[in-house]
């Protein structure tokens, strides 16, 4: 209004714009920036383009909050570590020949799995946080100048037993998986090297550096299986580290990982009361922000699983506390 104050919304609709008005505010909580090609290239290190990033959030998740704040002089906070909580993703390819997004959460801490980048070389502990996973791949991929990707490698025991990202567990059949280009296989750990663009003598030296530790439940390199957060998602039946086992004869399989996300921190600053601030730091009466419109509150860290769906109830909850003139 005349007063400065946010009082509603002008909306969309398929029957043509429509005015929304607020009594008490207006809260942004339109899930971020997943989708914004613009802001991704500007805050993703790995993503120059925008486009060197897969998430798994809807096509439509493009922003679209942050900018209604920076209309009216919000600023958005993109000077934390991390601009988003990092995941590996694969593409699986649909049946209509599309691709889809994987998130990996389970299979990197079953044993029998490792990653690789194309020098053949793992680069972190597996069975860590996603997040973590991701950083230590961007971190070992711009070292060595390639491009931003890992590979997930099992041999046939552990890919049937477990599945591999979208490949599932025996019964289910897995060689449409091949021929569509999603898991990579090769008799050999050469041919594998190959079949996936890396360094044959690498990934055969890897391997058998590996799996010497790996028969008696080590991973001197890693310590894979050293944490009670890594054992959680392990195999409890596989003795003596739930996270741990050798990669046997072949063939074996591959899944490529890219970096993706599961919400972005880089939101627009806020206060206590959940309200948005402008680029002198006062509110702008009216608006709220909560979710992962708002920035994170964790100062783009990790800490774990759930740290965008939790301050996403309870600043919601402490906005209209506060719009509705209750304690905040």
């Amino acid at each position: 209004d005349d007063a400065g104050r946010v009082v509603g919304a002008v909306v969309e609709t398929p029957e043509g714009r429509v005015e929304v008005m607020a009594n008490k505010g207006v809260v942004l909580a339109a899930g971020g920036f997943p989708q914004d090609v613009r802001r991704r290239a500007a805050l993703f290190p790995h993503a120059p383009s925008g486009h060197e990033h897969l998430s798994p959030a809807p096509p439509g998740n493009t922003g679209d909050g942050l900018r209604l704040g920076e209309s009216v002089g919000a600023t958005v906070q993109d000077d934390l570590p991390n601009a988003a909580a990092w995941v590996p993703i694969s593409r699986p390819v649909w049946s209509d020949g599309t691709r889809g997004t994987f998130p990996h959460f389970v299979d990197r801490s079953k044993p029998g799995v490792i990653a690789v980048t194309r020098s053949g070389r793992r680069f972190v502990n597996e069975a860590e946080s996603y997040h973590d996973f991701c950083q230590a791949m961007y971190a070992r991929c711009t070292e060595e100048g390639g491009e931003i990707c890992a590979y997930f490698i099992v041999d046939h025991r552990t890919l049937r037993k477990y599945g591999l990202g979208y490949v599932k567990p025996y019964p289910v059949p897995f060689r449409p998986h091949i021929k569509s280009g999603y898991l990579q296989t090769g008799k050999t750990l050469e041919e594998l090297a190959g079949a996936i663009g890396a360094d044959p003598a690498g990934l055969r030296t890897t391997v058998e550096a590996f799996n010497g530790p790996a028969a008696r439940g080590e991973d001197p390199e890693f310590s894979k299986g050293n944490t009670s957060y890594n054992r959680s998602l392990g195999d409890p039946e596989h003795k003596p580290n739930p996270c741990v086992a050798p990669i046997g004869d072949g063939p074996y399989y591959a899944v490529r990982l890219e970096i993706g996300d599961l919400g972005t921190f880089a939101g627009l600053s806020t206060d206590g009361s959940a309200r948005v601030l402008n680029e002198d730091g006062t509110p702008i009466p009216g608006l709220y922000a909560a979710g992962n419109d708002a920035a994170s509150i964790m100062g783009g860290n990790y800490p774990g699983g759930g740290i965008t769906l939790g301050p996403a109830l309870t600043f919601g909850y402490i906005a209209a506390r506060h719009m509705s003139g209750g304690n905040a």
